[in-house]
């Protein structure tokens, strides 16, 4: 996703002189062709994010489109005050791009994992926030954030995500993406790098004769409301998948539109416990042992479909179920 965010951020570059691109200290080799094409319109402020949201807002002020990157819990979390005063309160012209989304940056441990991000920037006034889900929509994403004004939070994962859409999906701001529609047992909003997971977990219950319909979620705020909506009227259950935590974040969003609706179908979100990580591992395992792996997602739908009444009888309820047996906790709230 990060190859693509500069990719398409240097081909606007050429067409627009009044665009800067503010890093703190970080990116130098995903940079190094941008700074070589645009040397005069990329500012390395060091590692002090605060003054680089400072900068930006003073750039913004000037007429300079703007966009920051940094590792997403230093660009979200360390320097919120600022983003809240300097950006948000003065609706500025600011694109945050975070890399690192979720447990992306695994054996680092808690100070680098960013599971909180989304449910910070979500709760900032005229903050938008986009998780895009493969490497086309991050490509899709900067090039609609070059066309809107104002403050923008995008979360990025590392490099070498899977690809999920075969052909260029039709990326709005504000509207989720149809990747599967084969059924009405299951509706799937996924977002970020949590939309192969989610895909993959689609196809094992596919496989089962368990219909499924899978969105892609990419803009958290604002949420599609529209499509929620329809969706509480077609669908038996609704779930959401995301690499953040269960509080604030896409399930926050999904669940408060769907209980002003009234929804009276199965609810449940698929993200990371309220909890701070106590595993040691790189990311895969990481989402291994929360339950974030394709075959966990699935199962933990599959299980909770058994255990409503009224569904068809090949449903039935599995002996154990797998998920984090060491404390009995598990990321289904």
């Amino acid at each position: 996703m990060r190859l693509s965010f500069v990719s398409k951020l240097e081909e606007l570059c050429r067409v627009d002189p009044d665009i800067y691109l503010l890093s703190a200290d970080l990116g130098f080799r995903l940079f190094d062709d941008f700074r070589k094409k645009h040397p005069g319109r990329f500012l390395n402020t060091g590692v002090a994010e605060p003054n680089m949201i400072g900068l930006a807002a003073g750039l913004a002020l000037s007429g300079k489109k703007v966009y920051c990157y940094s590792m997403v819990p230093f660009l979200t979390m360390r320097c919120f005050e600022q983003i809240r005063l300097d950006i948000c309160c003065h609706d500025l012209d600011v694109k945050l791009i975070g890399g690192g989304g979720g447990l992306a940056y695994g054996l680092e441990g808690v100070t680098h994992h960013s599971i909180e991000d989304i449910a910070v920037m979500r709760s900032l006034p005229n903050m938008k926030v986009i998780s895009p889900g493969d490497p086309l929509e991050a490509e899709l994403c900067i090039e609609e954030s070059f066309k809107y004004r104002g403050p923008m939070y995008v979360r990025l994962g590392r490099t070498g995500e899977p690809a999920v859409h075969g052909t260029v999906p039709d990326f709005q701001i504000g509207k989720a993406i149809n990747v599967i529609d084969a059924g009405r047992d299951i509706c799937i909003f996924a977002t970020g790098n949590m939309l192969y997971k989610a895909l993959q977990a689609a196809r094992l219950l596919l496989k089962k004769k368990i219909g499924v319909t899978l969105f892609s979620m990419h803009t958290i705020k604002p949420v599609d409301h529209d499509l929620i909506v329809s969706c509480a009227g077609s669908f038996r259950s609704v779930f959401t998948v995301e690499e953040h935590s269960i509080v604030g974040g896409l399930g926050s969003a999904v669940s408060e539109v769907l209980a002003e609706e009234s929804y009276g179908g199965i609810f449940r979100r698929i993200g990371i416990p309220d909890e701070f990580n106590r595993y040691v591992g790189k990311n895969e395992f990481l989402l291994d042992k929360y339950g974030l792996s394709a075959g966990k997602i699935a199962e933990k739908m599959e299980w909770v479909l058994r255990e409503q009444p009224g569904l068809p009888g090949a449903y039935e309820k599995p002996a154990v179920y797998s998920g984090d047996k060491q404390d009995g906790k598990n990321n289904i709230s």
